[in-house]
């Protein structure tokens, strides 16, 4: 394993020069680029070299103040350019080539199907010119880009378009200026030839903003659903959070090869497709939501991110935890907010909860990194985001606003660290948050056990908490955390009890190792609603009853609490079957009952009850126990999935045919969207039943599915339940969709999780589709992503062929996109946690994987770690 050195955030230093204008100017060719950056350079410490950034680029020449420099003037090696007395400001010429075409990491410039495109963020402008490459050095852009006019007629960059012509040889230029200083991560650069689809937007202060997507040819009107949620979320922003746009455009490109979600360049957004293009033939309600979602955040960045941004990438969570819970905001305001919700703590208990556990366990504002791009991670940007709600939890809704005016007009231009925002959120919000700030130091996943005690005689109801997490890495112990617990009481017959201060609903501030909280006037025993809206990102310890479970989703004011308590009684009934032997498995009748009255609820949201009949993710089972035995788990989750399914197959099978009635066109109404959650989950559960009229039932959706949702949720529902239809409906979709990658990823994916024990042999089988590319990170994402991680039966086999198969895909990987191999390899990193031979097989590819001479940083992080190297 090669040596790679780790960097520290005790050891940040301001840098010694700064940047305060840059001009660059591409020349663009597919495999020789050339590129001259000309800064304008101030010296912040006297008698420093000046030390830049460089990595895989070919440096031509530097000139000082236009005098060239000779080769004994500057030091270049394969990572910097160094040079020596240089006056305290000057203009620095730095002209580089590059082969964007080889460049199929995706970081830097490089080439995505026949357009250019950059994606700087954390350290890609490095592999485009020679600078300061970090975040605390902001300046001002302009950029030149000049190319082949009839292959690439749109050039575009960030800011505003201030000039533009022709040039000799069919070539010709566009010239683009930011006036907000930036740092260089924020760069972005993008030509080609596409379908545009224009918009508008004015502004509450009465500006039109010009907006602008850029698609590839015939795909214009499936970007209308983008344009409409760039749209809402503008109005949003000035609604919500006073924010207003800034520039006279707003662009977004849409790109296949792209190792993001998206990339919040000022003025110049680059998505993934993914995220950009939409119609109901093409696209699921799931991906209709994930585009708003991810327009709304890219958005929202321009104010938290790039107005003001991180002074370091150890303060990432200060953007990108602020902007994720922005963007939940956003979408639990235009649409379910019960829903929203419950998505994202499934987020948090299936992948942020299994990364606190694990070896790459790290607070949201890390204190080490080896690779930066290792930074982009659930816990930094989904556990932020649920820090960043505490705050809001802890302070109300119009003190948070005031906190937040109050980080905007202090730091608007800054490049500052997540301290710095407390420190505004608590003057703004007349706060004290000394201990909450623990929430960005210390890693893991606190525990909150609680018990209770009622006095009948003194109708005085005494609820003791007491928090504990596990030390991880070189920490010692833990100090408590500042957690918020909201808390609703019901009786036993499911009314809600009104407290002394007339609320239905009580916040519980545990700052202590142990806590006790008194309520006066509770004239019968009570049931505790715990943790409503998951008010913070805790592991809940209390000793449930079914009874009091079943109660709780039948009657509780908070609709998480209700869907969580549904978890609760599938959990526990999974893992008290994990224990005995299959002919001993059991179901009691209360979580049958309690799952009969959620599917025939006519007055619930479908939506939230198809939530609450989803079973736990196999992840998140494997979270809650110390040694996890595979194939217990699984096997006892699918009895209790296939048990409830057959026990309830008359209720479900006509809610499901009910379901259908109802929904009478492919619309993206909530109200139809509502519906086919409910109907695809009712048929998910169904799909367990391996029998005819099953069979027939999930064959039959697929056949008359006028959109892209019912149509994929037959064939994931065939495929993980190896019904009879499967090989047909697989053969159909492929055929109709074969030419169009996105849709295909979704093919993919079913392969991937496919639970045969031929599994493999199809993802080999899959390489060789004409769809399949290993230069595309969605096509690698859904074929290899979807085998390690929703296909626990094939990807834990107990030979251990699954981690071997994966390991060599990642090997491959290694040589073309370490970015990517490093999200793939997370499933086989908690080797310690998997009980019996499986955990020394794991093991044994990481020290395959750790021999390898050439293994990426991306790489060589992760996997040292999980074998404590």
């Amino acid at each position: 394993m090669s040596n790679n050195t780790t960097q520290y955030l005790k050891d940040y230093q301001a840098p010694n020069y700064t940047i305060t204008t840059l001009n660059l100017e591409f020349n663009l060719d597919e495999t020789l680029t050339q590129v001259i950056a000309t800064s304008q350079v101030k010296q912040l410490v006297q008698g420093q070299p000046l030390v830049l950034d460089g990595e895989n680029i070919q440096l031509v020449s530097v000139a000082v103040n236009q005098q060239a420099l000779t080769a004994n003037q500057y030091q270049c090696t394969d990572n910097q350019l160094i040079i020596d007395d240089l006056p305290e400001r000057f203009e620095l010429t730095v002209v580089t080539e590059l082969n964007p075409t080889e460049n199929t990491n995706l970081e830097g410039l490089y080439v995505s199907g026949d357009a250019f495109c950059t994606q700087c963020e954390a350290q890609g402008f490095r592999r485009i010119t020679y600078y300061l490459d970090r975040p605390d050095v902001m300046a001002v852009f302009t950029t030149k880009v000049i190319a082949d006019k009839e292959k690439y007629p749109y050039l575009l960059s960030n800011g505003n378009k201030v000039d533009s012509g022709e040039l000799a040889n069919g070539k010709h230029f566009a010239t683009w200026h930011d006036p907000h200083k930036k740092p260089a991560y924020l760069f972005a650069l993008v030509a080609g030839d596409f379908d545009l689809l224009e918009g508008q937007y004015v502004t509450r202060s009465g500006r039109t903003v010009q907006l602008e997507f850029f698609v590839d040819k015939g795909n214009k009107a499936k970007a209308q659903h983008a344009l409409e949620s760039l749209q809402r979320a503008m109005k949003w922003d000035e609604e919500r959070f006073n924010l207003e746009y800034d520039l006279d455009i707003y662009m977004v490109v849409a790109v296949d090869f792209f190792n993001m979600g998206a990339m919040e360049n000022k003025g110049l957004n680059v998505f993934n497709s993914k995220y950009v293009l939409a119609d109901n033939d093409s696209a699921t309600d799931v991906d209709y939501h994930g585009i708003e979602s991810v327009i709304g955040h890219e958005y929202f960045h321009n104010w938290t991110g790039n107005r003001i941004t991180c002074r370091d990438w150890f303060q990432l969570s200060l953007k990108e935890g602020l902007t994720v819970f922005r963007d939940q905001e956003f979408s639990s305001d235009v649409g379910s907010r019960a829903v929203n919700r419950i998505d994202a703590v499934k987020i948090i208990r299936s992948h942020q909860f299994s990364e606190d556990a694990g070896p790459m366990s790290h607070p949201i504002r890390p204190e080490a990194v080896m690779e930066m791009n290792n930074f982009y991670t659930v816990t930094v940007y989904n556990k932020g985001a649920e820090v960043i709600r505490m705050i809001h939890t802890l302070l109300g809704e119009e003190r948070f606003q005031q906190g937040m005016a109050n980080y905007i007009e202090r730091f608007d231009g800054m490049a500052v660290t997540c301290d710095d925002f407390v420190d505004a959120m608590e003057q703004g919000g007349n706060i004290d948050l000394s201990q909450f700030r623990l929430w960005y130091s210390q890693a893991g996943t606190p525990t909150v056990d609680v018990t209770q005690d009622y006095d009948q005689d003194s109708k005085k109801l005494t609820l003791t908490l007491e928090q504990s997490c596990p030390v991880s890495g070189e920490e010692q112990q833990k100090q408590p955390f500042h957690i918020p617990v909201k808390l609703e009481l019901l009786t036993e017959a499911g009314e809600v009890v009104t407290l002394d201060n007339g609320e239905q609903e009580s916040l519980l501030e545990l700052t202590q190792v142990k806590q006790k909280f008194a309520f006066d006037n509770i004239n019968q025993s009570v049931i505790p609603c715990l943790l409503g809206d998951f008010s913070a990102p805790v592991k809940l310890g209390f000793d449930y009853s079914e009874e009091q479970l079943a109660t709780i989703l039948a009657h509780s004011a908070n609709a998480y609490s209700r869907w969580d308590s549904a978890q609760k009684l599938f959990t526990q009934a999974i893992l008290n079957n994990s224990s005995v032997a299959k002919e001993s498995m059991s179901l009691s009748s209360t979580l049958i009952e309690s799952v009969r009255t959620v599917v025939c609820d006519q007055a619930t949201d479908p939506a939230l009850i198809g939530l609450m009949i989803e079973l736990p993710a196999v992840m998140e089972l494997f979270e809650l126990v110390d040694s996890v035995d595979v194939d217990a788990i699984i096997t006892a989750r699918n009895f209790v999935k296939q048990t409830l399914a057959t026990t309830l197959k008359v209720e479900l099978k006509q809610r499901y045919l009910e379901a259908i009635l109802a929904i009478e066109e492919a619309s993206q109404s909530a109200d139809k969207v509502a519906l086919r959650a409910l109907k695809n989950s009712l048929l998910g559960l169904l799909g367990t039943i391996a029998s005819d009229d099953i069979n027939t039932l999930i064959a039959t959706q697929f056949e008359q599915a006028t959109n892209m949702t019912d149509s994929i949720s037959a064939l994931q529902i065939a495929n993980v339940n190896n019904q009879l239809c499967l090989k047909d409906l697989s053969a159909a979709f492929e055929q109709r969709w074969k030419t169009n990658g996105l849709v295909m990823d979704k093919w993919f994916a079913t392969v991937g999780s496919n639970p045969s024990e031929q599994v493999t042999d199809l993802i080999v089988e899959a390489f060789e589709h004409p769809s399949f590319s290993w230069q595309n990170p969605n096509r690698v994402r859904s074929l290899i992503g979807a085998f390690a991680v929703n296909n626990p039966s094939r990807f834990h086999s107990v030979d251990g062929s699954g981690y071997q198969f994966l390991t060599e895909q990642l090997i491959r990987l290694n040589e073309i996109n370490p970015q990517i191999a490093a999200r793939l390899i997370t499933p086989l990193l908690p080797w310690e946690k998997i009980s019996g031979q499986r955990s020394a097989l794991m093991r044994e590819q990481l020290e395959r994987l750790a021999a390898l001479p050439n293994l990426s940083k991306d790489l060589v992080e992760k996997v040292s770690l999980s074998l404590g190297k």
